[in-house]
């Protein structure tokens, strides 16, 4: 009746099984090569002979694998044992990153950038999965966010280490830590992680059943445009500080640091208070973008604000998270692996969407310090389906 196994915590106390915490250190080390690419696409344009923009596609590469690759993937490997499910998805990026850096050929390598997100949201599905068989139903939300938090320590850590090794190796040095970290994870993986399967017997059929219920599209919907209004002003940020607000170019990787500290402690909250509040943690968060992104706007010749904003917008956008998966897991516990796939690509399209709805923007005419209003604009629409969903929760409950 639920995704919770008999191996799911033997754990009497508050502390989190190992394998949740290693489940996070391989998102990490996986979502490390999604953040990498950006900061060494320079190199990549120049060592094959390639325009900038057609560097830029690899990220975009990514991106299309992982909208499309999970909910297939999900599909197709249900009746597998979790663990294996892991490893296989481990491996497959591992092989795909490697074959990406013993060639030259652009095509090649934009391919293996595909296949690279198809493996990343298969495992980022099951992962989440994993970590919520692993503790008892009273800390689904907290696990699943120690599971993303793995994403967040990527965005602070992972991709700027990468570049900064790949500055002195050349741009392949830093994936092939990534290759490396991502290899050491499925070892742990088969160390460490139960070899589980699902409560019940995996049913396609059900899982597909379960995918029709409106309420849980609604939570897809609140996925899609809460990333949409924090990722649409993190991704112009470089832009933003130094154009409007004026701050030099030497702190801005500091301050976007600022902002994936801020993401980590947003989980870490939301983790702990999602189980028992999940729309506490929603609505809170939700606002606070939207607040965080008009105090941006207005403020934004202010270095001395709008540095703690980042932060805070951070913390907002980040503390949804667990609560996003704790309903997604909640309205399809009795098949949760489809639903957490598509929860990813939710994710995944609310990223893939900034670039044009800031971009439609721009090219109207609106400045670089516009951007904050979208964002804005964007968590006030997203309040009312997090308020509709939470109306019919409440209406079915006898």
């Amino acid at each position: 009746m639920s995704v919770h196994t008999e191996e799911q915590a033997a754990t009497s106390g508050r502390r989190l099984p190992v394998g949740v915490y290693l489940l996070a250190f391989s998102l990490f080390a996986m979502g490390s090569a999604e953040f990498l690419v950006a900061g060494v696409l320079p190199g990549i344009a120049d060592d094959l002979g390639i325009s900038l923009s057609s560097a830029g596609a690899l990220i975009s590469a990514f991106a299309v694998g992982v909208v499309l690759g999970g909910p297939p993937l999900a599909v197709a490997t249900l009746r597998w044992p979790r663990r294996t499910t892991l490893v296989v998805t481990q491996a497959a990026f591992a092989a795909s990153v490697a074959i990406g850096l013993l060639t030259d050929n652009y095509g090649l390598l934009l391919a293996t950038r595909f296949l690279c997100g198809l493996a990343y949201a298969g495992y980022w599905a099951v992962a989440a999965v994993t970590a919520i068989a692993l503790v008892p139903p009273d800390r689904t939300a907290r696990a699943s966010g120690v599971v993303v938090s793995g994403l967040s320590l990527a965005m602070i850590a992972g991709g700027p280490a990468g570049a900064l090794v790949s500055h002195f190796t050349g741009w392949r040095g830093g994936f092939w830590v990534v290759v490396a970290l991502t290899v050491a994870g499925a070892l742990l993986t088969v160390a460490a992680v139960p070899a589980a399967r699902a409560h019940e017997e995996p049913s396609v059929r059900r899982e597909l059943r379960v995918m029709r219920q409106p309420r849980l599209w609604i939570v897809y919907a609140v996925t899609l445009l809460s990333t949409a209004a924090y990722m649409i002003s993190y991704n112009y940020l470089a832009a933003f500080l130094t154009d409007v607000t004026g701050i030099g170019a030497v702190w801005v990787p500091a301050i976007l640091t600022l902002f994936g500290v801020g993401a980590f402690v947003g989980l870490s909250v939301g983790g702990r208070i999602s189980d028992g509040r999940p729309y506490s943690a929603l609505l809170a968060g939700t606002v606070g973008i939207g607040v965080a992104s008009v105090l941006l706007a207005l403020l934004a010749g202010h270095a001395v604000v709008v540095v703690p904003l980042i932060l805070l917008m951070g913390v907002a956008g980040f503390v949804l998270n667990p609560a996003i998966y704790g309903r997604v897991f909640t309205i399809a516990a009795q098949a949760p692996t489809l639903a957490g796939a598509t929860a990813v690509s939710a994710f995944q399209l609310g990223i893939s969407l900034v670039p044009v709805f800031a971009g439609a923007a721009l090219t109207a005419g609106a400045g670089v310090g516009s951007i904050p209003w979208l964002g804005a604009g964007l968590a006030l629409i997203t309040i009312p389906a997090i308020l509709l969903e939470r109306r019919i929760t409440r209406s079915r409950r006898p």
